[in-house]
Parts: C-alpha cells; structure tokens; sequence
C-alpha cells in the first residue's frame, strides 16, 4: 500500500510539483530502556492499537479476505522471514568490527558533494575534480 502511494505521489510531484505525505505511525515500546512507554499512555492503548491497527495484520487479513494466500501460508512465510532475519542479526554480530580506514570508505566519493569535518584525502575514493 505505501509502495503504491509512494509512486503515485512521484508521478504526480513530477508533473505538478511537490506534494506532502502524512505517515502515521505507532511505536510499541518505549523509545530506550529508560523509557518503557507507559508512562504517557496506558497498556490497553497499546495492546488495542496492536489489535486493531498493526499494518502487518491489517495487510495479512487483506490477502485472506480476498483469497490472494492462505492463513497457513501467511503463517509459513512470517516463519522463514523471522528464520532469515535470526541468521542476517547472527552474521551481523559475528561479522567483524569495522577499522579506523574503514571511517573513510566512501566519503566524498560523488563529485559536488561535501561533508563538513572530513578531509578528502582519507577517502579510499577521491572525488574526480
């Protein structure tokens, strides 16, 4: 749904110009550890907005409503996209930290661009002037 919103509204920012999107989100947790996220709405605000707005559900039931996949199937895909999630999150985490050299891949690679603080003469990439 947002994918198809978000190419409309490119369609029609190119021919008439800019548009402004609205996003309305709801986060479930808090926003760190010292903020669990019931200090400033309760947990049945929560737990109903989980029940009855989750984007994932609301698409979910979607696809079942109008026969375009199976509960069961629903159910076998959101296990092998958590499976794959667990093995990028072990990869990650395994993967090694990155060097102080690795600081300046990258930076200043494109022309006409500039990034305050950074000298161009680290880059492993100069920019072609």
């Amino acid at each position: 749904m947002v994918k198809e919103a978000i190419k409309w509204a490119g369609a029609y920012a190119v021919e008439n110009g800019p548009i402004f999107i609205e996003m309305l989100t709801y986060r479930y947790h808090g926003h760190s550890m010292s903020d669990p996220g019931i200090t400033y709405r309760t947990k049945e605000e929560v737990a109903d907005t989980r029940a009855n707005r989750d984007p994932v559900d609301i698409c979910r039931n979607m696809l079942i409503e109008k026969g375009w996949g199976e509960a069961a199937e629903m159910k076998d895909f959101e296990k092998q996209v958590r499976k794959n999630i667990e093995a990028e999150v072990e990869k990650i985490r395994s993967d090694p930290w990155p060097t102080e050299a690795d600081l300046y891949d990258h930076v200043g690679a494109t022309p006409g661009h500039f990034i305050r603080g950074v000298e161009y003469k680290h880059s492993k990439h100069p920019p072609a002037i």
